[in-house]
């Protein structure tokens, strides 16, 4: 095990040559030591040749023979998990957790600040220890750490450092947010620091997550999580403290793969739900080559089997006449004039790639499809998906372009889609279908490569059908990987900002969320311990009818948690864009966060850190007024832009079109007996909201931006707009749908 370990005595080089001042240039320490008193240390010198401490020579046959011991004697090292390094973040606080490992009984002494404190290890190698640095400065410090060996530490500094967890927006960049050039040129700040997780999912806990401390500065902040950076810029003004961020998010995450073993199994759905995941995941493998035989049987029976394309430059090229191709609209169905029902069939599209995407990782998403597909960015095979590699039928597809290949301007991409079975088709939900920040909607060029005869129903029918398709990371699997590694790491709070890969188990969300969060606070020792989280923002096409939605349903589970002490949520209702998932707008989100932080926590109570909140219905007659909380300032009906936000990134935005012409307020929804939902209108009322339709003489619900991209202007006066909500409880879409029950596997 490596440590850091500075030597007085006389150096001395491979030609004799001495340096005042001692060894100094040691980076790696073994444990064992010459005539048993003073260590015998490998030296690395400047010109990368060996050099040895004058009085720990040792002849070379004892020497040699040592270093095959080294293995065994290593053990003896005081170690640290990797979060405590250099840059290193301490909590401010009078018991901070300082821990590692040694050998059992040794004792470890732990020195920051004028502070010093001891532990001894375990029979399992671990020790801890608790600082006192309520009092502390900000530093810098160094911070020793000694055993049999001794381990120092630089440039570690005392202040709040929070954890930022949660999947693909928290872990967006700054480098790929709005404005980030200018930002990054001016984020030089040695007090704002990131500590980032190495991404590693496990069926058990571990004890240690890779990762390194970075101080902000326009050469490392383009890397910061975007809100994290933007989080803990706002508080590092505020409070003049060092402020880090322990960024451990991770894209496409579901909550049950961040929830420790103990949550899932207090929750009797997600107990089943994993223990149905796990059964999927043992037989598909097995599932799967069964299919894979079956299905090459059946083409070689059928005459199916795919005949390879001579000369696959000739549809792919970014030069190809396209004259003989026939134009046809995606997704949807890939025919028309000149192309077989089945067969080899290429598309191809061109677009237009923008320079502030040159550098970032973006994907290629196409939905599901009906074939099996070869795609191709500027000429080269960048993905392909076979009945060898996964079932066809009914997965998405979905994969990075290399960033070697991705260049501002035009792009072709090109897929050639087998299809021997059933009529090619690409389908595709609401913004499933892009490049990245592009579309690829609209229309393609279509040409066929070969035909092959058309099948009977009964041919059809007798084709093997692929196996279910689970996810392939268990619940736990994240927390086991990144969080338990950090337990108890003393963090002011924690940070949180996913759901989007649960809006199909929306409804269950309102259980596991809380379970989540308690169980947290648990294994951290803090029963309420700051936990401020993300509402879902606005996202997909806007809706011209009220009707339901996931993401929807999804906000109300994430506002239930807010019955547990210490939490707060931020809405972001406002911040998203149509056609993008990871709305480029990450300064707000940062913000809002930190407002939270700043009045609930360090004091700013005068601070408004909440939208409107819905609080009581009352009838008075054909209209219904509701009553909010959180009106700091009183009501306001913002008035509505001409325009709302598309993809920022390409500039692109539509027409905002009002719910309801004429009404002051708007995404306002209600329903009668019948359940029957209309567009309402909507007017302030002091502290309160009359909503009433002509069309409903007899109201029983009213709902408010319950939608996935809802218009809606509900404000208070300090700009922050009020959070969705519905006053029925009527059954919802995800009632019934559980994490890893569903019949697709997913959930």
């Amino acid at each position: 095990m490596n440590s850091r370990y500075q030597c007085d005595a006389p150096w001395v080089g491979p030609t004799g040559l001495s340096r005042p001042g001692g060894c100094r240039a040691l980076v790696v320490r073994l444990p064992l030591t010459a005539h048993w008193g003073h260590p015998f240390d490998r030296l690395r010198a400047g010109s990368g040749r060996q050099a040895q401490c004058r009085r720990c020579t040792l002849p070379r046959p004892l020497a040699l023979l040592l270093l095959l011991l080294v293995p065994a004697l290593l053990q003896a090292d005081v170690t640290l998990p990797s979060i405590f390094s250099e840059h290193l973040v301490l909590m401010k606080s009078d018991a901070v957790p300082i821990w590692g490992k040694a050998e059992p009984g040794e004792k470890v002494t732990v020195s920051l600040s004028g502070k010093t404190a001891q532990a001894t290890a375990g029979a399992d190698e671990k020790w801890k220890v608790s600082l006192d640095l309520h009092d502390s400065e900000a530093g810098p410090f160094e911070m020793t750490v000694t055993g049999k060996n001794r381990i120092v530490i630089p440039d570690v500094v005392v202040g709040q450092p929070w954890l930022l967890i949660g999947q693909s927006n928290p872990e967006r960049v700054l480098k790929e947010s709005a404005n980030a050039p200018a930002e990054i040129a001016r984020s030089a700040n040695p007090l704002l620091r990131q500590f980032r997780i190495e991404r590693r999912a496990s069926d058990t806990p571990q004890d240690n997550a890779k990762g390194s401390w970075t101080v902000a500065s326009p050469q490392t902040a383009a890397d910061f999580s975007a809100i994290g950076y933007y989080f803990g810029k706002k508080l590092q003004a505020e409070l003049k403290q060092p402020i880090g961020i322990i960024n451990g998010t991770w894209g496409g995450t579901f909550i049950e793969a961040w929830m420790s073993e103990d949550a899932i199994d207090q929750d009797a759905d997600l107990r089943a739900g994993e223990a149905a995941r796990r059964a999927l995941m043992a037989a598909n493998g097995p599932q799967k080559a069964a299919y894979v035989n079956a299905f090459g049987e059946w083409l070689t029976a059928h005459g199916r089997g795919d005949k390879p394309c001579a000369d696959p430059a000739a549809y792919a090229g970014e030069q190809v006449s396209m004259g003989d191709w026939t134009p046809i609209t995606l997704p949807g169905n890939v025919g028309g004039p000149n192309l077989p029902a089945n067969g080899a069939i290429w598309i191809r599209k061109e677009i237009e790639v923008p320079a502030a995407v040159e550098g970032t990782l973006i994907k290629i998403s196409l939905g599901r499809l009906t074939c099996f597909e070869d795609t191709y960015w500027n000429g080269k095979k960048i993905f392909e998906m076979s009945y060898r590699r996964l079932p066809g039928d009914g997965y998405t597809h979905y994969f990075p372009i290399p960033q070697d290949d991705l260049h501002p301007g035009k792009a072709v991409v090109a897929i050639r889609l087998y299809a021997p079975l059933l009529p090619p088709s690409i389908v595709a939900g609401a913004g499933r279908f892009y490049a990245g920040p592009i579309p690829l909607d609209g229309q393609w060029m279509a040409k066929a490569e070969y035909s092959l005869p058309a099948l009977s129903a009964a041919e059809i029918a007798s084709a093997p059908k692929p196996p279910p398709q689970p996810p392939a990371m268990k619940a736990a699997g994240i927390f086991n990987g990144v969080l338990h590694p950090i337990v108890p790491y003393q963090v002011a709070g924690m940070l949180w900002y996913q759901g989007e890969s649960n809006a199909g188990t929306a409804f269950q969300y309102r259980t596991s969320f809380p379970l989540f969060i308690r169980d947290l606070r648990e294994k951290w020792h803090q029963p309420e311990l700051p936990f401020y989280f993300c509402q879902l923002p606005n996202n997909f096409p806007k809706s011209k009818l009220p009707g339901e939605s996931g993401w929807a349903e999804l906000r109300e589970s994430q506002s239930h948690a807010l019955a547990l002490p210490k939490t707060a949520q931020a809405v972001l209702i406002d911040l998203g864009e149509a056609e993008d998932t990871h709305p480029r707008n990450k300064a707000d989100v940062g913000a809002r966060l930190a407002r939270l932080a700043l009045a609930r926590q360090y004091g700013q109570h005068d601070l408004v850190d909440s939208g409107p909140v819905y609080d009581s219905m009352s009838l008075e007659g054909s209209k219904v007024r509701l009553k909010f909380t959180r009106t700091d300032g009183g009501l306001v009906a913002k008035p509505l832009p001409p325009t709302y936000d598309v993809q920022t990134l390409l500039n692109r935005t539509a027409p905002l079109v009002p719910n309801r012409p004429g009404s002051e307020l708007q995404g306002f929804a209600i329903c009668g007996e019948d359940h029957r939902w209309v567009w309402a209108d909507a007017k302030i009322d002091g502290t309160s909201v009359l909503v009433w339709s002509d069309k409903v003489p007899a109201p029983v619900a009213v709902r408010y931006a319950w939608a996935d991209n809802p218009t809606c202007n509900l404000y208070n006066a300090a700009d922050l707009p009020a959070s969705p909500f519905r006053t029925d409880n009527f059954p919802t879409t995800t009632d019934s749908r559980r994490f890893g029950l569903s019949p697709e596997g997913r959930y």
